[in-house]
């Protein structure tokens, strides 16, 4: 199969939307380890967009950008309207919501379940693909409950590439409706990567994006040999660092921030959000981890933890936390010197 080098596809990296994670603080803070990996907004409801407080759903720093909208509905006209606000806004994608599995979703009529419904969905792509300019994605799984094999899936595709989707992003797992929480969805279903390789094979038209249990950026690198596009979630929140070798490495261009120059790029927007009212910890608590593994780490998670909830919480909360990293890996590095001869 012959695909353009890495470096030049169009967004070859993606950090996953996931509830209450990648808000607009945590985007801001992703955004200082890698500047070109595409990024997600958590879902939002069509229905949503459509009652709620535009700016608080869907405002963003520009900064965040490359940035995807992941909308969630079965409304085609709706939908289309929630396109146009996220194109109007500046997004430069906007996806369908065909993968989460959890009950809420599921009473709304989107999410997975609309894997069983593939002539709506393609109704749903028809009517946001004809309101924008932008690219209209779709996240899906493997399959759903017993309609789960390959055929199943291809047939899935299929119907909605008619509809004027080109780009699709597989969760290599298949989604079990009733019984299993969305966190065991996440888990227990066995990965099926294969399936999403054969999809690429078969259809080199159509671009691809391998999602599911993928957690390194030599993992991300392997399946690029096979599809177009990764997209990491958990692992993206959990060992945030780990995308700093994303630019030089997939898009072969920038320098690798440290985690201290991370932090300090952060200071000035912390302060920022905090003069106008912002609880630090709505910031911070996307932060915990970026000294993972390494001297220091627990002392950060634990200063932040117990001080960014005080009232008036700042930048020197964050400050005091960065000390005592800064403290434990010079002890670390003393302790480890080899011995004068």
């Amino acid at each position: 199969m012959s695909m353009i080098p890495i470096s030049q596809r169009l967004h070859p990296l993606s950090v996953a939307p996931m509830m209450d994670r990648t808000d607009r603080h945590f985007r801001y803070f992703m955004r200082q380890i890698t500047r070109r990996t595409l990024l997600y907004t958590e879902m939002v409801t069509a229905q949503a967009i459509f009652y709620g407080d535009r700016n608080k759903l869907l405002g963003f720093d520009p900064a965040e950008k490359p940035l995807a909208l992941q909308i969630g509905g079965d409304d085609p006209q709706r939908l289309a309207m929630g396109a146009r606000i996220a194109e109007e806004m500046g997004y430069d994608e906007v996806n369908l919501n065909v993968g989460c599995p959890s009950n809420r979703v599921q009473s709304g009529n989107f999410g997975a379940c609309l894997m069983g419904q593939p002539d709506l969905v393609a109704d749903c792509v028809a009517a946001m693909a004809s309101a924008v300019q932008i690219p209209v994605t779709v996240k899906h799984r493997i399959g759903i409950d017993e309609c789960d094999r390959y055929e199943d899936m291809l047939n899935f595709v299929t119907t909605v590439t008619a509809a004027g989707c080109q780009r699709f992003t597989v969760h290599a797992r298949k989604a079990w409706l009733q019984g299993l929480s969305p966190k065991d969805n996440r888990n227990i279903p066995p990965l099926r990567y294969d399936d999403v390789y054969r999809l690429k094979q078969e259809h080199p038209h159509l671009w691809i994006e391998i999602n599911g249990g993928i957690k390194t950026l030599d993992q991300a690198l392997t399946h690029l040999q096979q599809v177009d596009a990764v997209m990491i979630g958990r692992a993206a929140y959990d060992t945030p660092y780990i995308f700093a070798m994303a630019d030089p490495d997939i898009y072969a261009v920038d320098a690798v921030p440290t985690r201290h120059q991370v932090v300090h790029a952060m200071l000035p927007y912390i302060a920022r959000w905090t003069e106008q009212g912002t609880k630090l910890h709505s910031i911070t608590r996307h932060m915990l981890q970026l000294f993972h593994g390494q001297p220091g780490s627990r002392m950060w998670k634990r200063h932040l933890t117990e001080n960014s909830c005080q009232p008036g919480a700042g930048i020197d909360v964050v400050k005091a936390a960065l000390a005592h990293v800064s403290e434990a890996m010079s002890k670390n590095t003393y302790t480890t010197l080899p011995l004068s001869m």
